[in-house]
């Protein structure tokens, strides 16, 4: 669910959404490794693989990341 009103706001994909936001903004280059990103994102925001998986599939729906070359995560904002 993006929204659950029955766990914690940590565990919402509008929150983690954020901070991978943030994690993708600080980060110098336009493309990012699917696991280089991941490992920075652990360290501000400790998360499950399949849970990052999911927040970066909600930023890929709403158009905020793409897939770059060699399969790298390309920032679109």
């Amino acid at each position: 669910m993006i929204v659950d009103k029955n766990t914690n706001p940590e565990r919402d994909l509008y929150y983690l959404g954020g901070i991978l936001i943030d994690v993708i903004e600080n980060k110098n280059s336009g493309e990012i490794d699917y696991i280089d990103l991941y490992n920075l994102f652990n360290q501000k925001q400790e998360i499950t693989i399949n849970l990052y998986s999911l927040t970066l599939d909600w930023l890929f729906i709403l158009g905020l990341v793409t897939k770059g070359e060699n399969g790298k995560i390309k920032k679109c904002f």
